[in-house]
Parts: structure tokens; sequence; C-alpha cells
């Protein structure tokens, strides 16, 4: 039967979180349900309840995580570890679509854990586009891709 972490540490996780799934960013505060606390290293490996062993993730990326700690990449075919939010920078592994919908993978972790996790898949994207629409998205500390298509051209002048 799985241990019962306190409500204490449960909050302090959540703080030091600042209240977003430390995989997909998506914040608690705007879902219905709580997110939950996973376990970097699981139980199943004598980690134990430490609030460094712990990250706030959604169901989802939880479920998806599960035990694993690494994944295979799809384009070197090496075993890669899975982003640690304890042991790496978000801003170093990811970063927004210009539009803000999207994670952008930027290192082979990165891109592990993208698709591990499914961070893109069509049912957060929903929630992102809504939550952008009001202005509640992108994590405003989270760096975001510039456009590549550059600064609009000024009026009248010729589209390519």
């Amino acid at each position: 039967m799985p241990r019962k972490l306190s409500a204490t540490l449960r909050e302090q996780v959540r703080r030091r979180a600042a209240y977003l799934c430390e995989y997909c960013h998506t914040n608690e505060r705007w879902q219905y349900v709580r997110f939950t606390i996973d376990h970097l290293i699981p139980l199943s490996e004598a980690a134990g309840d430490a609030p460094e062993n712990l990250a706030l993730a959604c169901f989802h990326c939880n479920r998806r995580k599960s035990e694993k700690l690494s994944a295979t990449d799809s384009e070197t075919g090496e075993l890669t570890p899975l982003f640690n939010p304890r042991q790496h920078r978000w801003s170093q592994h990811f970063i927004w679509s210009a539009d803000g919908l999207r994670i952008i993978p930027q290192t082979t972790i990165g891109r592990v854990t993208v698709e591990l996790l499914e961070l893109n898949r069509q049912r957060i994207l929903a929630i992102r586009f809504a939550d952008a629409a009001i202005g509640r998205h992108p994590p405003a500390d989270d760096p975001i891709q510039r456009s590549p298509i550059g600064p609009p051209a000024p009026s009248g002048a010729a589209s390519l």
C-alpha cells in the first residue's frame, strides 16, 4: 500500500514548483483536480519521501512517467535520462513555440521527455490555447521561441 505524504510536505512541493507541473508546466490553479506528487526515483528503488526526491506532476505526466528514469531517444537510439526537475533546469531543456502552445525540446533529455510524456498531446494543446487566450499561459518565467517569420512587414509592403 502506498504511503501517504503529509499535507505539509505536499504543500511544500507545490509551492516549490510554483503550482506548475514540473514536466509540462501546466498550472495546477486552473485545473479541476489537484496534481500528484511524483517520486523522481521510485520507491521500488529504495528512494524515500525526502523533498529532493519529489516533484509536482499533473496526472497525465505522472502516469506516463511512472517509474521510468530514462527512455530511448527516437533519433539516436540511445538510452537517455528523462528530465529531472531536481537535477535539471526546465529552461535549458525546453522552450515554448512562438505561439506558446507547444513545448519544443532543446536537448536530447528534452526530446525523450517530450516524447515519453506526450507533452504536446491534443488535450493539453487545447488547454494551453484556452489559457493563452485569457493571458494565463505560458508561465511568465519560461522561455518562448522567437517567431521564425520575424517582425511584421510595414503596411503596404509586398508579401513574399
